[in-house]
């Protein structure tokens, strides 16, 4: 029913230093970060406003070269036939369709161009969530409001995703000596863009996260001890956004009005 929908963000940050990365998100989202009680590894749960909105644990030992991340988890029906078809289409599984108890099913993959990005088939739930219920919610505070892939092709990129979970292309805007912007939607809404490379090192997703007042959430982020990469700068739809790192390395971003309204 969902399917294509984002519908998780999860943080995977350095070793040792998850207690920092619950502080600094926390501060900078007032997120509510609780553990999830999982028996072989500590995994944290951030909530706001009654909603589970991310996930954040630190590295395994056997990946403990990667560098701190946030991943997106596209909604979608048949997880295990969604990794089939990721295979078909060019892309790699770089984790097999797996259980996770009393959530669902999930996998983590790559598109062609090596950006990667996570599947969730949620277990069936009765009655069926609204659209609007859980870690995606456009008009909310603290929760996923954009999705952005920067690729060393995003014309394939586009055609790969749509192929995939039924996306669908928007308004392609010129940016000049960056290239295009190409949005696209979901359920007919627009949920993100795409765009080549820009200063990213890799093909990869960035989440955005709405705030009330991003001038007041760039002050928290450095308080914090983050950093601003980029912004804040206004967006179409008098929005404004700017793009963040966490004092561990991680990059997301941030999208709402400038200044804090009631």
């Amino acid at each position: 029913m969902f399917h294509g929908k984002p519908c998780w963000f999860e943080l995977t940050t350095a070793p040792a230093r998850l207690e920092d990365a619950r502080a600094f998100y926390g501060q900078v989202f007032g997120w509510s970060v609780e553990d999830a009680g999982m028996p072989d590894f500590t995994y944290l749960l951030a909530s706001d406003g009654g909603d589970k909105v991310a996930g954040l644990m630190q590295a395994m030992p056997e990946c403990a070269e990667l560098p701190p991340h946030w991943l997106i988890y596209l909604d979608v029906d048949d997880c295990d036939a969604a990794a089939e078809k990721i295979a078909l289409l060019g892309g790699r599984v770089i984790k097999v369709p797996a259980d996770i108890p009393g959530t669902g099913r999930f996998a983590v993959a790559a598109d062609p161009q090596g950006a990667v990005f996570g599947l969730l088939q949620p277990l069936p739930m009765q009655p069926q969530p609204p659209v609007e219920s859980g870690a995606w919610n456009q008009r909310k505070e603290g929760h996923g409001n954009w999705i952005e892939l920067s690729s060393s092709d995003p014309v394939a990129g586009l055609d790969f995703y749509t192929e995939l979970f039924g996306w669908t292309a928007g308004q392609a805007m010129d940016m000049g000596e960056m290239g295009s912007y190409q949005l696209f939607a979901w359920n007919g809404a627009d949920i993100g863009g795409m765009m080549g490379l820009g200063q990213a090192p890799v093909p990869s997703w960035l989440p955005y996260f709405g705030v009330n007042g991003v001038d007041a959430a760039i002050g928290r982020i450095r308080a914090a001890g983050g950093e601003i990469l980029h912004g804040p700068v206004e967006v179409p739809g008098s929005a404004f956004i700017a793009v963040a790192r966490d004092p561990q390395g991680a990059h997301f971003a941030l999208v709402g009005p400038k200044e804090m309204s009631s």
